[in-house]
């Protein structure tokens, strides 16, 4: 299911210190972040480049382990984690999903990009230099259950901008970054989540 694959894509975008290659930028980003304020777009196409959806919405970050997804376009689903269980609420459909943190993204983005293992540990780094005017690293997951082939980040000076993974089944998910605040004071209770009255809880 389509929305399901947006439980991947939590992470955060970092503030840099200095402009450099995309590895320099890369290295910066795990060092200066520790939470993340931005509005996001969601592009998810298909074998035969074909725009399969479109999503758009905001999202918090406070490393590590902890972010907030709030979807807002075309439908609403919010994705809450506290570092330790995970849940997934979808509004239309009354539902919400509680698991923890480490049995749903194992070495996925959500897991790199949210917390501060160090980045080698799950995955192989190669520089791919400037395109777009950005600069391009590519990391490919170690782990073969990661349930994708590799992921793309794209830095300008200041932050991550744009972010292309590429799945086991062919698919690529695009997503891009805008109204960039880095480490703003957040309120940890803002990655606590309580389930509405009268909607289904599943999980544990």
């Amino acid at each position: 299911m389509l929305k399901a694959v947006v439980i991947l894509f939590v992470l955060t975008i970092s503030s840099l210190a200095q402009a450099g290659t995309g590895m320099d930028r890369l290295k910066a980003f795990f060092t200066d972040v520790t939470s993340v304020r931005a509005d996001f777009t969601q592009q998810v196409v298909g074998v035969k480049n074909k725009v399969l959806q479109e999503t758009s919405g905001q999202m918090l970050l406070l490393r590590p382990g902890r972010f907030r997804w709030d979807y807002k376009k075309p439908y609403e689903q919010e994705i809450v984690s506290n570092g330790k269980k995970v849940w997934l609420y979808d509004v239309d459909l009354e539902q919400v999903t509680v698991k923890t943190l480490d049995g749903v993204l194992g070495s996925t983005p959500a897991l790199l990009l949210s917390s501060d293992t160090p980045i080698e540990k799950n995955f192989i780094i190669k520089e791919l230099g400037e395109e777009r005017d950005l600069q391009w690293v590519e990391l490919t997951p170690i782990a073969k259950e990661s349930g994708f082939d590799k992921l793309v980040l794209g830095f300008d000076d200041a932050s991550l901008i744009n972010m292309e993974l590429h799945d086991a089944f062919g698919q690529l998910t695009r997503l891009h970054f805008s109204k960039i605040e880095h480490n703003p004071v957040i309120d940890p209770a803002r990655f606590d989540f309580i389930p509405p009255k009268d909607v289904d809880v599943i999980g544990e």
